[in-house]
């Protein structure tokens, strides 16, 4: 009876290892500041790209401006690659060297 209550026990362990799942990693997407790209073209990036309000933009925006770089939002891998492809893509057509990066959190 022993042998069987371990042998369920360890089977029911195995079970739970199996089911568990990892949370994806997440990373956060980073704007860089630069001397040429405006104000009014980063805070066009965060509100239609990271879907942003236009005080949480501007408040982004300022901290991009004053500190060198300012956290866009937390995302998995595949998203945050996603939206820094796109901020490099509507930049690079608006003229503008905007630098867009991605960290592990």
């Amino acid at each position: 009876m022993i042998t069987e209550d371990k042998t369920l026990a360890r089977i029911d362990e195995e079970v739970e290892m199996l089911l568990a799942l990892d949370e994806p990693t997440q990373y956060k997407v980073l704007l860089h500041n630069d001397d040429y790209t405006t104000m009014e073209f980063v805070v066009h990036i965060l509100m239609s790209i990271f879907h942003k309000s236009l005080d949480e933009a501007e408040l982004i925006m300022l901290e991009i401006h004053k500190v060198g770089k300012g956290v866009c939002g937390i995302f998995t891998y595949e998203i945050a690659e996603t939206k820094v492809h796109q901020v490099k893509e509507l930049a690079k057509n608006s003229g503008f060297p905007l630098l867009a990066t991605m960290e592990e959190v």
